[in-house]
């Protein structure tokens, strides 16, 4: 019989010592994001379906944890995501603001099931969002904030990947796919499988240049400069692909002191993504510890199609390598004490002591505390345990 102490599969406690390390680094994070003119949101953890799930990523729908409102009858869902919340609140609550917005958030979500085998279903989700500006600025204003991020949480050196979902929607796009098909291939893309796609474009009648031109999308990565010049060779001279590389170049360019890896098949995105994708990684690792990218037609869904950009991170993955924070000593009372010392008590804690009574006379240095108040000579003193 499970026990009522037992959480479910993938949901931990956070216990003291970590969650102050999180709590910590989340206002660290929060207070850069603020120095560069994000502002800070909070959207609820539940939201109706309708509003959560947007019917464009299939995905997130998978993710997602639904119930019945008992007030409306109608379906609600845990949030899966921020993301499209603050989509949401771009299009909804701020549609009046016509200029930029910058917005960020830190917040828990929940998933139906982990994304590994190591993941949490219950990840710290931080992030930052632009709205309103579709120049290459704005994603390399959002690539300079992440990688700054990861430099926060202890990652010397991450490593930039980069892709461009575009690329694959311009080819699917001449090829006159459907919807379905397209996703279809998307999905056969990500494993990048070269039998797979054969067959798959065999099955469905796609003719032979463009079937060439998807299998040598699978061998486009490695050295941003090297697979851009393979790229041209290689792929239809469509604008779209075009624009894409030039994007490619700047942020290549840019970010010339961070090591780069740039895969042209890499469409590990969310769905609603609709351009230049990032990510960053720890140096010889195969997980991605944060990952961003363009999403021009969320909001259209919410009533306001605006270009937008972004990135998040569980802030949980992290917590490892989060420097430790010392608890902070406190001043010991002894029970007997704690009604006459009332007022002495409240006047150290509002300049920011710790002051602990001592019920079960554990004695100081088990509550943390390096300091006792006593009444010495009728005032109360606060004593160094060495000089108790």
């Amino acid at each position: 019989m499970m026990q009522a102490w037992q959480l479910p599969e993938y949901i931990a406690d956070i216990l003291p010592s970590d969650a102050r390390r999180l709590e910590s680094a989340k206002e660290e994070l929060l207070s850069l994001f603020c120095v560069h003119g994000y502002a800070l949101v909070n959207p609820p953890l539940m939201e109706y379906t309708q509003s959560l799930l947007t019917r464009i990523d299939s995905d997130l729908s998978h993710k997602t944890i639904r119930f019945t409102d008992h007030f409306s009858g109608r379906q609600m869902g845990v949030r899966a995501d921020i993301t499209p919340q603050i989509s949401r609140i771009d299009a909804h609550l701020l549609g009046s603001h016509k200029g930029i917005n910058r917005l960020c958030y830190a917040g828990s979500v929940l998933h139906a099931r982990p994304d590994t085998l190591y993941s949490t279903r219950d990840p710290l989700q931080i992030g930052a969002e632009l709205y309103g500006f579709a120049g290459i600025q704005a994603d390399m204003e959002l690539i300079d904030l992440m990688l700054q991020s990861m430099q926060i949480l202890g990652v010397e050196k991450p490593v930039l990947s980069l892709g461009h979902i575009g690329i694959f929607r311009a080819l699917t796009a001449d090829m006159a796919l459907s919807p379905s098909l397209e996703d279809e291939l998307l999905e056969i893309l990500k494993t990048k499988d070269a039998s797979m796609i054969a067959a798959w474009c065999h099955e469905h009648h796609i003719d032979e240049k463009s079937t060439n031109t998807l299998l040598a999308l699978t061998e486009l990565y490695g050295s941003p400069m090297e697979v851009l010049k393979r790229a041209e060779q290689k792929l239809p001279q469509l604008p779209e692909i075009q624009a894409a590389f030039i994007d490619l170049r700047a942020i290549t360019a840019y970010f010339k002191e961070y090591t780069q890896h740039l895969d042209l098949a890499e469409l590990r995105s969310d769905r609603y993504h609709s351009g230049l994708l990032f990510a960053a990684y720890r140096e010889g690792e195969s997980d991605a510890i944060a990952r961003g990218g363009r999403y021009d037609g969320l909001g259209q869904y919410f009533g306001r199609a605006r270009p937008a950009s972004g990135f998040s991170f569980d802030l949980k993955n992290f917590l490892e390598q989060l420097p430790q924070k010392e608890a902070v000593s406190g001043i010991c009372v002894a029970a007997e004490d704690a009604m006459a010392a009332q007022q002495e008590m409240k006047r150290l804690r509002a300049s920011g002591e710790v002051v602990i009574v001592d019920y079960l006379n554990e004695g100081a240095s088990s509550l943390h505390c390096n300091r006792v108040l006593q009444q010495q000579d009728d005032q109360w003193q606060v004593l160094d345990l060495e000089q108790e």
